[in-house]
């Protein structure tokens, strides 16, 4: 957890909605010199904040609407932080809460020092990566849609297809499997989008990928070095890592990662697991999959998990190996450079 700790002559908190933000100034002594609701919209926002400008920082919570107040800050010059939200709703609970409390609360955060940050990701990439979280999701329905065609074949006791849905000609055959009528609309509306679904996402990743090539080529070649990892894997990578010099050491890379196990413990004693959902899901999908497809077909890879199995169970030794993968990732991307199998498997 990292706080804030720089020192302003005014802190401004706001407690961040869709259409209206309520705002507290204070000054160093904690005194609120302006608390008040407006709409959110650029021009009341910098007409309150105007006379405080001489030395102000704007913190927010990480909402889902923060990237136009954290953009107009930059455009004006006016410092400004992103609050990890889980972090501060542990901070500043209280018996009542609402707008005008929080607004203040989160001012007083940032007077304090306690104020938990969380990483402005760069305008520049910030609308390609919710690009790709969003394909993430497409993809995850069209599996869905998917399995529904193999559950019904199984629900009216057909005999079991190993056809590709990915395919076309797969996916034209399944059309006149199923005698009742109803049954096989129902499986049309699968496949029809499925079939939109296909085409649309091949443009979309070929749009992601020409723009990786101009946020970061270098980067995106060097992840691609790694044994399995191919384009969809490598961009994610890179667009949910963002700057790789935000990470001072490969311990806070892998916790951000959830590459590492956490731990409740006190007085010695072990009260099992916290936080285990703390950090970006996206890279520990990310590099849980890059693990997997590592071990297919690399002789050498499965004789380093066969080594790792002796200490652990398989689940616990494919985590292991996403853990040293992720490590790996980090030490690339830090000083660009490819990817070396001997000395991976050798550590």
């Amino acid at each position: 957890m990292n706080f804030y700790h720089s020192t302003h002559r005014h802190y401004c908190g706001i407690d961040l909605h869709a259409r209206s933000l309520y705002v507290c100034i204070i000054d160093q002594q904690g005194e609120v010199l302006l608390h008040k609701e407006i709409k959110a919209r650029p021009e009341p926002l910098l007409a309150l904040l105007e006379p405080f400008r001489d030395d102000l920082v704007v913190g927010v919570e990480c909402m889902h609407c923060w990237y136009w107040i954290s953009d107009l800050c930059e455009e004006h010059g006016i410092d400004f932080i992103l609050g990890h939200a889980l972090y501060m709703k542990a901070i500043h609970g209280g018996k009542t809460k609402n707008d005008r409390i929080d607004s203040f609360k989160i001012a007083m955060l940032m007077k304090g020092g306690n104020f938990p940050l969380a990483y402005t990701y760069p305008k520049e990439m910030r609308a390609t990566r919710d690009l790709l979280r969003r394909r993430t999701r497409i993809v995850q329905h069209g599996a869905m849609l998917k399995a529904h065609v193999v559950n019904t074949t199984s629900q009216y006791n057909l005999p079991p297809n190993k056809l590709n849905l990915k395919n076309i000609g797969a996916r034209e055959q399944v059309h006149a499997v199923f005698a009742d009528r109803d049954v096989q609309h129902n499986i049309d509306l699968d496949l029809a989008i499925i079939d939109c679904y296909h085409r649309e996402l091949s443009k979309l990743e070929e749009h992601l990928e020409r723009q990786a090539k101009q946020h970061d080529p270098t980067s995106l070649s060097v992840l691609r070095t790694i044994p399995g990892v191919g384009r969809i894997l490598a961009l994610t990578i890179l667009y949910e890592v963002g700057d790789i010099q935000r990470f001072e050491t490969v311990q806070k890379f892998a916790s951000y990662a959830r590459l590492i196990k956490c731990k409740a413990e006190s007085a010695g004693k072990v009260y099992g697991t916290q936080g285990n959902k703390i950090g970006n899901a996206h890279l520990k999908w990310a590099f849980s999959e890059a693990a997997v497809l590592y071990l297919r077909g690399n002789d050498k890879a499965q004789r380093y998990l066969q080594k790792l199995q002796k200490r652990m169970n398989k689940a616990k030794a494919l985590s292991a190996l996403a853990h040293k993968l992720g490590r790996a990732a980090y030490f690339m991307l830090k000083h660009q450079r490819v990817f070396d199998e001997q000395r991976f498997l050798k550590g």
